[in-house]
């Protein structure tokens, strides 16, 4: 989003009223990489604010819930979950275009991939296990107690989300895909009979993370747009797709000698999020083929938003072409 595409002093007016130290000049500009929501940091003289908003232009039916992403932060707040501090909300799109949502910015550090290569090697397995405990903080916290019962469906997850992403799927394809033809047909089938409901996050990922300025301990969990109430082991196969994917597809870590780049495997992983309090059944081979097959769909998104001309970031074209290595990779696991 360029200035010219919004009312400077009409955002800034109505910040000022709403958030004490939004005042005098304000500087705005992009940060992050990421395909959906777009992100913004407002500078004021004495505050710094994080905007995030939906993208402009006709979005899938229930994609880029930027109201939810609110309402979650809300509900955490004060828990064992670190998250920023939202302030405010505006559904008024005479503002910036479309609603938005306003929080706190964190001072910290967003890893730049999956391999930690700006971490002293000695601490890389601290942050990997730093995130294992913070998902499950998260899928610890009584749901219904922070005020989000009806936040999503309890039950019938797996069944239900198959369902969605194969909508999203025929909804946005940009082109043919054997793997996702076939896992469409093979997840409903092979459903595990195994089922609870936490806080779900969605898009768990080290990238969706922010760390302390110089220490392995998360200090924010961001970008809650998928978030809904589901299956804790939903969140733990998606954070371990690293494990999955070459290095060319998202910094993958299959391939990679983990013991020499000071990496845990992913065994070690998901033994860090059960130990921490995450759920005590094993993630299998379904649980990671279903969120492999999630993923490739979410990029397939990316990619038809690209087509049409209203995607969130300008290399959506390359990222949403890496929907086919996902759903590979989805395959070769059933």
């Amino acid at each position: 989003m360029s200035s010219a595409d919004f009312d400077f002093d009409r955002l800034r007016g109505w910040l000022g009223e709403r958030i004490p130290g939004a005042e005098g000049p304000m500087q705005w500009r992009r940060v992050g990489a990421g395909q959906s929501n777009p992100t913004f940091l407002v500078e004021f003289e004495q505050r710094s604010l994080v905007l995030r908003k939906q993208p402009a232009g006709e979005l899938l039916p229930s994609a880029h819930a930027i109201d939810r992403e609110y309402r979650v932060l809300k509900a955490l707040a004060g828990s064992a979950v670190p998250v920023p501090a939202a302030l405010c909300w505006c559904d008024d799109r005479t503002v910036i275009g479309t609603p938005f949502y306003v929080m706190d910015k964190l001072e910290g550090r967003v890893m730049s991939g999956h391999q930690l290569r700006e971490v002293p090697a000695g601490e890389r397995a601290a942050y990997w296990h730093a995130m294992a405990g913070t998902l499950a903080a998260l899928h610890a916290v009584d749901w219904e107690a922070v005020g989000l019962a009806d936040y999503g469906r309890p039950g019938n997850f797996f069944s239900r989300q198959i369902a969605r992403w194969s909508r999203q799927w025929a909804a946005s394809r940009t082109r043919e895909d054997r793997h996702i033809d076939r896992l469409v047909d093979w997840l409903p089938a092979n459903i595990p009979d195994h089922d609870t409901t936490a806080i779900a996050h969605g898009d768990f990922r080290l990238g969706n993370l922010m760390f302390h300025p110089t220490e392995p301990v998360v200090i924010g969990v961001l970008d809650w747009e998928l978030s809904t109430l589901g299956h804790p082991l939903a969140d733990a196969a998606y954070s371990a797709m690293a494990w999955h994917t070459v290095p060319a597809a998202f910094d993958g870590l299959r391939g990679v000698d983990l013991v020499s780049a000071s990496l845990p495997t992913q065994a070690s992983y998901l033994a860090a999020y059960r130990d921490a309090g995450g759920c005590s059944e094993p993630v299998t081979a379904f649980h990671l083929a279903f969120s492999l097959f999630r993923f490739a769909v979410i990029l397939e998104g990316v990619a038809a938003r690209a087509k049409a001309g209203n995607a969130a970031a300008s290399d959506a074209a390359v990222v949403g072409a890496q929907s086919a290595a996902f759903a590979e990779a989805a395959a070769a696991l059933i």
